[in-house]
This record gives C-alpha cells, sequence and structure tokens, in this order.
C-alpha cells in the first residue's frame, strides 16, 4: 500500500466506528500506516508521561512571515515553493522561530497544535541534553568507564567502553542499525521495546529479548577498538538512559520531566513509549507537540538557558567532520547525541527516521522544526532538499 501525500486525499484509517482500516500492530509504523499513528502514539502503545508541571506556559511571540511561496528545490533539484516542498516530503507540521518568535507554523495531515507527533532519533537529543545537566551537576563523568555507572555491562561489547564513547557513538560495539531487517539488532529492539510483535515466520528457536535491558546484555561482541570510528546505533542512547536512572534512582520520564520539560514552559505533556519493564524508550520514543519541540530547540539555541550547561553545548557544537557520518549530511558530525551540521556554521541538529528534524543555527538566530511522515525509513533526497529549504528561509527572514 502506497503512503499519500497531503495534496492527495487520504485513506480513511482509523476512520469509523469500527474503523475500515486499523494499523497492523507489524507494520504501524511503515506507509501509510504511519501517517495516522505517529500522532496517535498513546492509542497504539503503553506510555509514560511526561509532565509538564503546574508552571506558566512560556508564550510564543509571533512575529510571522507568509513563506508559503518563497522558491525553494524539491527533491529533483526543480524549482517548487515552500509549500510544494512541504507537500512533497510528507510533513505533518512544520515550524520555523526567528530570534525566538514564530516567524511561520503549518500543521497538515490532521495534526493540530495540541498533537502529541513521535519524535523517533530526535529523542536522543532529548535524552543527551538531561545527560549533559547530570554531568553539569556531577554526577556523571564521561571520562569514566561505563562500567562504573553499568557493572553488569562488564560481560558486554561495552567493556572497556568510556562513557564518551557511548555519547559519540564510537564505542566498538557490534549492533546492526537495519530498519528494513525484522531480524537485525534494530529489528529487536523493535520487539525487546513492545513496539512490534515477534514476527510471524520467526524461527521457534531464536530467543527474543523481553525487554530493553536484556537486549543490551545480550550484545556481547566488538567489531573495532573503542573510538576509533563513530557507526551510528540506536541502542547507545539506551545505555545512556540506564546510566542516568542508575545515578538518580529516577525513571527517564521523570529525569525528563524535572530537568527539562517543566523548565521550558511547555504546552503540554510530553510522554515516552515503555517497555514490558517499564522502561522509556531513550532512542526514539518521546513524543511532543510542534511548538514544544521548538521550546527545546530554542533552549539549545539560547546555550542551555540556563537549564542544560552552556559549555556542554559548547562541547556539543564541536566535534571532527567528515563524510562517514551521514549521506545528507557531507561534511557533518556526531556529538553528545545531536548532529553537527557542518564544520563552518557549526549548527546543530535533531533527527529521526522517516523525516523529523529540529535545526538549530546560532548564525541565523533560527530553529527549524519539521515533523514528516516519509514513506520511507530515511529519503537522502528529501532531507537534503529540506536543509536547502533552511538555509533559503534563514536568507529570505535575514
Amino acid at each position: 500500500m502506497d503512503s499519500y501525500r497531503n495534496s492527495d486525499p487520504r485513506p480513511p484509517i482509523m476512520q469509523g466506528s469500527p474503523p475500515a482500516m486499523v494499523p497492523p500492530k507489524l507494520d504501524w509504523d511503515r506507509p501509510p500506516w504511519n501517517r495516522w499513528a505517529f500522532q496517535h502514539i498513546r492509542e497504539i502503545l503503553p506510555t509514560a508521561e511526561v509532565w509538564r508541571g503546574n508552571g506558566h506556559r512560556h508564550r510564543l511571540e509571533r512575529a510571522e512571515v507568509d513563506l508559503d511561496g518563497l522558491p525553494v528545490e524539491d527533491s529533483e533539484g526543480k524549482l517548487t515553493t515552500l509549500a510544494g516542498l512541504l507537500d512533497e516530503t510528507y510533513t505533518d507540521g512544520f515550524l520555523v522561530l526567528k530570534d525566538g518568535r514564530i516567524a511561520y507554523e503549518r500543521y497538515f495531515n490532521g495534526m493540530g497544535e495540541r498533537t502529541l507527533h513521535l519524535s523517533q532519533s530526535m529523542a536522543k537529543s532529548v535524552t543527551g541534553s538531561v545527560f549533559g545537566i547530570l554531568v553539569g551537576r556531577g554526577l556523571i563523568d564521561p571520562a569514566k568507564p561505563v562500567t562504573d555507572y553499568l557493572p553488569e555491562l562488564s560481560v558486554t561489547g561495552w567493556a572497556g567502553a568510556s562513557v564518551q564513547h557511548v555519547l559519540d557513538m564510537t564505542s566498538g560495539v557490534r549492533f546492526s542499525e537495519e530498519y528494513t531487517d525484522r531480524y537485525s539488532d534494530i529489528g529487536q529492539v523493535d520487539v525487546a521495546t513492545g513496539w512490534k510483535p515477534v514476527p510471524p515466520d520467526s524461527d521457534p528457536t531464536f530467543r527474543w529479548p523481553s525487554h530493553m535491558f536484556e537486549l543490551i546484555l545480550g550484545l556481547k561482541e566488538t567489531i573495532r577498538p573503542h573510538g576509533a570510528q563513530f557507526e551510528y546505533r540506536s541502542i547507545e542512547t539506551d545505555v545512556l538512559a540506564f546510566i542516568m536512572e542508575r545515578v538518580t534512582g529516577k525513571r527517564l520520564p521523570q529525569l525528563v520531566s524535572e530537568e527539562l520539560w517543566q523548565k521550558l514552559g511547555t504546552d503540554e505533556s510530553a510522554c515516552f513509549t515503555v517497555d514490558s519493564a517499564g522502561y522509556a524508550v531513550a532512542d526514539g520514543g518521546f513524543n511532543a507537540t510542534l511548538r514544544d519541540y521548538g521550546r527545546f530547540g530554542q533552549l539549545i539555541l539560547d546555550n542551555g538557558g540556563g537549564v542544560v550547561p552552556a559549555d556542554w553545548i559548547e562541547a556539543t557544537r564541536n566535534g571532527r567532520h567528515g563524510p562517514d557520518f551521514s549521506p545528507s549530511l557531507p561534511e557533518g558530525s556526531y556529538r553528545n547525541q545531536f548532529w553537527i551540521e557542518d564544520p563552518r556554521s557549526r549548527a546543530l541538529m535533531c533527527r529521526g527516521v522517516f523525516g523529523q528534524m529540529i535545526h538549530m543555527d546560532w548564525n541565523s538566530g533560527m530553529v527549524v522544526v519539521k515533523l514528516s511522515t516519509y514513506p520511507d525509513f530515511g529519503n537522502v533526497a528529501y532531507s537534503m532538499a529540506t536543509l536547502k529549504a533552511v538555509h533559503a528561509i534563514a536568507m529570505a527572514l535575514n
């Protein structure tokens, strides 16, 4: 079944009583089902609240500019408009903050201002920011071995790895991030997190992990020395989250609530999906509204805003660069659970599969959030066209 763009007639997913089209448990995150599911995670999976608290809502002032007709390039390099590109790239929500004020805000595909949208791997940057807060408080030392905090990992591939190796995804642990293979390590994460059932054609002799820590304990092999090379592996973020829980005695949703979400003055409480042991999926299970993602991006752009240590943000903006990080970021890098666009701008990015992005650029004073439901896990042409559009917006607003 093909996906559909915002300009196409939408199939009646979960419409009617009873609904005519119900997302299958094995494929709810695949097209076309993801176009509904990413905005309705709490109806699909167990979740834990990230409470916004009783504090004030940080009101975002508006200084709106109509950018619908802004000339940009589409995914084939042909001239289109920003509105056309947002349609082409299966956008659900798009927000531009310029100098902390809303310059442009659009919703599509049934999404609204109160809708919680799945972040996918943007959750890594949320987790990494709270990790930085705990480092700044002296509760965690990134130079220490992982096993100082999680001794159980001495029998895994993380033996000998430092916490910083895990933050930068440069440990040597063998882990396959092959999204289209249900039996890869990331496919096993789907089962361990409770996102997916065991595939029906699974080998009956294979023992699937029942929760995330069990999966982590089963990763015994390394493929290179720790620190030798970056390799994107979602499981590293979950190791960080277990370190955070171990040193604080609190679960991740409570930590993110107390250390970040309540201090942002968010509109809505967020949520994490949780596994069978109540563990919140740090690597991709976070859900929030478009504006609240924008508030998070603005906090980072404000050099942590007195919440995340400014020296942690500065350190995060520095990393070695090269073509081995991401096809859609040819000069990119990765540091402390954030992407760095290039060594000149040192703009930070949160990115997730199926087209999730927060872009934070100090040179333009701009935060851009894009929530999407691509019909495939990663579309390099869509992502590169989006990044070019971000630069075009910056030029138009400066």
